[in-house]
């Protein structure tokens, strides 16, 4: 059991604890039978991404957009000033971005690879490096689209599923110096900074690295942008595990953590409690200039960005109602109670649990199946038949291939990911998700691995098919 559901327990004298929010409103799930899922996840590929949402009973894909909205965001819906130019909106927006997070200037996006693809528009020429603590899918295809190439710099317990390190998410500062001894700063027009690391499974960054990331870009003239998708969560962590924080708000330490930052890129799906919606931010007003110029092109106009009026309502509150020390604890330690069943069962997770989603460790899940059979997709597979519970693969097919050489990249880690939308599923829910997950780990040895059948050009995971071998 983590310290702070112990610490609930010792305070309300009991061991168990409840969301800060009650129930208003269900969505009837369905149950399928074995039959029906087999059916549906061969007419999938074995693609849990190509299944249709009506033959899924728990669903564990993303947290992206996949968030329960407060009443106080449906009140806001109904604010909505649909105006296509200067929107009411757009104003308590840009506000609440100014407030929380502490930039700038705020271009909104329709979500987050809209806004990552306006920063690799402004920032990057062709030759340059992002270095970055560790890649993520979308941002380094925009990277790579304008030119760039990513080259990894975390520390490297974030690639060991067993380390127990608090901030798997750290940069390695020798890294980082030895890569811009190697390529020249000039050559560097920013470092890319994701809180927390989602291909690390969900894995936080330390302030006292930021700070000292912000140091060493700043004395080489490079730029620190941020990915602040789930950067609340983030914070929850450093309260919880960084000296100095235990006592201040997750608010206070977000917005501390975001001034060590040049900028920042949203996806708002996921820690602002939406189903649509991004923003760029930053503090250097030519930047601001020429986004604000391109998200005309490419997004909408500068005060919608991609979004409807009352997108953007219901996301200026839910950027309030995220950074809630109450939300983050319960939000967390949801995904620690389904973490910690699967640990007293001895079935392989990425440690510590992180913030977002549980990692299923797919390489000691399957050992008997080689890397290029593709076990975290087998394993996602094979959950979804046990118990239509649908997780989704993080590790070769999701790493794609290399543009130089074009053969697979082969990743030290290999994992589904359990993710946790919030304020969705009760812990009836995590109990059963857990069963799951060990009546198909019970039957691991007999697993047999799958073949890529279709593969698109970019981001194949979310379009590629399989069969059985």
């Amino acid at each position: 059991m983590s310290d702070h559901i112990k610490t609930m327990g010792q305070q309300f004298g009991r061991r168990s604890w409840a969301e800060p929010w009650k129930i208003k409103m269900v969505e009837p799930l369905t149950m399928t039978t074995r039959e029906q899922r087999q059916r549906a996840i061969e007419e999938a590929g074995y693609n849990t991404f190509l299944l249709r949402s009506q033959d899924v009973y728990i669903d564990l894909l993303t947290d992206s957009g996949t968030s329960a909205m407060s009443d106080r965001q449906w009140a806001g819906m109904m604010l909505g000033d649909e105006a296509y130019a200067g929107s009411a909106n757009f104003y308590r927006l840009e506000a609440a971005v100014q407030e929380y997070y502490g930039y700038r200037y705020v271009v909104p996006t329709h979500q987050g690879r809209g806004a990552e693809h306006l920063i690799s528009k402004v920032e990057i020429k062709q030759g340059d490096v992002i270095a970055g603590n560790m890649y993520f899918t979308t941002t380094r295809v925009h990277q790579e689209l304008a030119g760039g190439r990513f080259v990894d710099v975390i520390i490297d317990e974030a690639h060991d599923p067993t380390s127990l390190h608090p901030f798997k998410g750290n940069v390695d500062l020798d890294k980082l110096q030895r890569l811009i001894d190697e390529v020249g700063a000039d050559k560097m027009p920013y470092v890319s900074i994701a809180g927390t690391v989602n291909m690390a499974g969900g894995q936080p960054i330390s302030m006292a690295n930021i700070r000292d990331v912000q140091a060493l870009c700043h004395k080489h003239g490079i730029k620190v942008y941020l990915d602040a998708t789930r950067m609340a969560e983030n914070a929850f962590f450093i309260q919880e595990r960084e000296e100095g924080y235990a006592h201040k708000s997750v608010r206070e330490i977000l917005k501390e953590f975001c001034s060590y930052t040049d900028g920042a890129w949203m996806s708002a799906k996921k820690d602002s409690l939406v189903n649509i919606g991004g923003w760029l931010a930053v503090n250097d007003a030519n930047v601001f200039d020429k986004a604000r110029n391109l998200v005309v092109i490419y997004e909408g106009l500068h005060t919608y960005g991609g979004m409807a009026g009352r997108d953007m309502e219901a996301l200026a509150i839910g950027i309030e109602e995220s950074v809630q020390d109450d939300h983050q604890r319960a939000r967390i330690g949801q995904v620690r109670y389904l973490g910690e069943l699967l640990n007293e069962w001895g079935i392989p997770i990425v440690q510590p649990i992180g913030g977002h989603a549980v990692f299923l460790d797919a390489k000691r899940f399957y050992p008997h199946i080689p890397q290029n059979e593709f076990p975290a997709q087998t394993l996602a597979a094979e959950l979804y038949l046990d118990s239509g519970i649908r997780g989704m693969e993080r590790g070769i097919v999701s790493a794609g291939r290399d543009p130089q050489t074009g053969d697979h990249r082969y990743p030290a880690l290999e994992l589904v990911r359990l993710t946790i939308p919030r304020r969705v599923y009760t812990q009836a829910h995590m109990d059963v998700t857990a069963e799951a997950v060990k009546a198909v780990y019970d039957q691991r040895e007999a697993t047999r691995g799958l073949q890529m059948v279709y593969e698109p050009e970019y981001l194949r995971f979310f379009q590629a098919r399989f069969a059985r071998l």
